[in-house]
Parts: C-alpha cells; sequence; structure tokens
C-alpha cells in the first residue's frame, strides 16, 4: 500500500441477537485478529455484490451455527481506526434457531446489556452498547400548563410504554418547576421510567432528573461531558458541527432535527431523510430523529440509521395519546426506499 493510501472502507454486517430473557450474544476476537482479545457482536464482511441481509444470515451460520432473521434496522456506525475505516451495519435479530455454538475457535456468551463493559469492546462497537440501553421512543413535553392535566397525560404515555421522557419547561417559576419535576420524577419511576430535563445540568439533578438534555447552545459552550458517567446526558443537534461536538464530549445520545418542517421551530431549516442519514452515519452516539415526526415515520428513521424518533406533538397531542405510544412501540415494516 503506497504511503498515504487507506484501504476502501470495510462494509461489515453485525448482529444484535437477542433471546427471550433480554441478553445479547457476544464473541470474543481470537488474539491472533485485529482487536484480538476483545469482545463484539457477532458479524462480519459483506461480500463484494453480497447483500448485507445474506451476508448477516452467511456470518451467523458460519460463526455460531445458528439461523436468524434480522428482524429491523438497529444502528449504522463509521468508524476510523489508526490502519482501516469500518462501517458496521448493525441489525437486531430477535428470532433464530439453533444453539449458539463457537464455531471458528472464538470464546460466545450470553450477557446482559447492562453487564456489557465499554472497556472490552472496540471502539467501533460502543455505540451499540450505548443504543442497547435505550427504547425507540423519547418523549419530548411541551411547554407544561397546570400540572394536574400534565400528569394525568404523562401517565398515560407511561401506562403505554414510554421509558425515556425530556421534562421542557422553560417558563415556570422556580418554585413550580420544582413540584413539577419532583411529581414528574416519581410518577416516571413508577413505571422504570427515565426523565432527563431541559436545563443546566446541576440544577437538573439536583431536582432528582435521570440526567440532561442539553440545548445546543448548551452543548456548544461545554468543553467536556458534565456529570460524570451516573447520569444521562443527551443533546439537540441541528447539524454536522453540533453533532460532531456532541460526540467529542461523549453524549449518550443526541437528537437531530429537524427532519420535517415543524411548527416548534418555523425558521428552521428542515434536514430531510437523506440528509439525516448521512448525519446519523457519522455519529459516534445513538441519534433520535425529531422535527415533524409522528409513530408512522419510526420504520423510516430506522432505515437511516436513527435509534427512533422523538417526539412531541405527534405523541403528547395526538387525539389518543397512549395509542399514539403503541403505534410507536409496535411499529415495523422497514423496507428500504427513503421518502
Amino acid at each position: 500500500m503506497n504511503v498515504g493510501t487507506r484501504d476502501p472502507m470495510l462494509h461489515v454486517a453485525v448482529a444484535v441477537v437477542s433471546d427471550e430473557q433480554g441478553r445479547v450474544l457476544i464473541c470474543q476476537r481470537p488474539r491472533h485478529k485485529h482487536l484480538g482479545g476483545l469482545w463484539e457482536f457477532p458479524g462480519g464482511k459483506v461480500k463484494p455484490e453480497e447483500e448485507v441481509l445474506a451476508a448477516l444470515r452467511r456470518e451467523l451460520r458460519e460463526e455460531t451455527g445458528i439461523e436468524g432473521e434480522p428482524s429491523r434496522p438497529f444502528i449504522q456506525i463509521q468508524h476510523r481506526y489508526p490502519d482501516r475505516d469500518v462501517f458496521l451495519d448493525v441489525w437486531r435479530v430477535d428470532r433464530w434457531r439453533g444453539n449458539a455454538q463457537p464455531l471458528e475457535g472464538q470464546r460466545i456468551q450470553w450477557a446482559s446489556p447492562g453487564e456489557l463493559d465499554l472497556q472490552q469492546f472496540p471502539a467501533a462497537d460502543l455505540p451499540i452498547i450505548k443504543a442497547l440501553g435505550l427504547p425507540t421512543l423519547y418523549l419530548i413535553s411541551p411547554e407544561p400548563g397546570p400540572i394536574a392535566p400534565f400528569l394525568a397525560k404523562l401517565a398515560q404515555c407511561l401506562e403505554a410504554g414510554v421509558r425515556l421522557l425530556q421534562l421542557r419547561a422553560k417558563h415556570l417559576a422556580p418554585g413550580d418547576l420544582r413540584q413539577l419535576a419532583a411529581q414528574s420524577v416519581a410518577l416516571c419511576a413508577s413505571y422504570g421510567a427515565r426523565l432527563l430535563l431541559n436545563a443546566d445540568p446541576v440544577p437538573a439533578i439536583s431536582l432528582g432528573a435521570a440526567g440532561v438534555h442539553l440545548t445546543a447552545a448548551r452543548l456548544l459552550q461545554l468543553k467536556q461531558r458534565p456529570l460524570g458517567h451516573r447520569f444521562l446526558v443527551a443533546a439537540s443537534c441541528h447539524n454536522a458541527l453540533e453533532l460532531e461536538h456532541a460526540c467529542r464530549i461523549d453524549v449518550d445520545f443526541v437528537v437531530l432535527g429537524p427532519v420535517h418542517p415543524t411548527p416548534s421551530h418555523p425558521h428552521a431549516k428542515a434536514l430531510g431523510w437523506r440528509r439525516f442519514l448521512d448525519l446519523a452515519r457519522a455519529s459516534q452516539v445513538p441519534v433520535f430523529a425529531l422535527g415533524g415526526l409522528e409513530p408512522k415515520h419510526m420504520a423510516q428513521a430506522w432505515r437511516c440509521g436513527a435509534q427512533g424518533i422523538a417526539a412531541i406533538r405527534g405523541v403528547w397531542r395526538a387525539p389518543d395519546p397512549a395509542a399514539a405510544v403503541r403505534a410507536c412501540l409496535e411499529s415495523g415494516g422497514c423496507g428500504v426506499g427513503l421518502e
């Protein structure tokens, strides 16, 4: 290879295989291979002219002996190692047959997503592990009105399956915000859900939130991740610059948009799905699609490399918010076209 040149990007099909207990299958790379000794998710190189799903099925069969059927796209990752560039095309595999076996001399095991040690995986796999800890729907509240109706609607959404919420309350008086945050945190906790507060990081945690959601302006003011890793840190991004900065300070996930025109940001230029796909692939953290999105857009978001969708009007202000939540969580049908 000539000095200063690199091999073409390596396209890798990766499977996140889940069992009935919610564990995922991981394999340890043989010591003599690139990144030997580290753990990874099963998969391998896509051959020239080979379809990615065919490659995925083949690699699962050759590596582990199972016959797997990909259920949906999970995440797409571009990563630059010192010696090579890789593109990980990651798919969920929830339906499979056979007994997983180490057919290529590797170690394999089933592990709970919460047990995965980031230090024992290649850098390119870290967004996969972060994505495993997140749901497919990130609900964002509108500016709250009276507290009682707000909490009643929140309870409907939680009962329907919401497990991650951003509380946006930029115009409440401090005392009202403390009251609303305390009641919302308690309500979320009763359903095993996490609430992030759109506020300065330290005050957000003092109000009992599970983490903080940074506006783009707050994000760009930070030179490092706030709050350590005990709490979730998310950020709003609208362009490549903001997304790169979010990845640099190692946030847990971002919302990226607007994908479509939206009344909440009437002057913001819509990205469209193709630009969203390009940005999401370049991200080193999971990305939720945001902006004018409804449950019907979930499958499209997955096709474009998103963790899922972040919704405000499409869920909170739907005629039946609980039904909208269920529609998001039950979405499927992942064809290959872009709208």
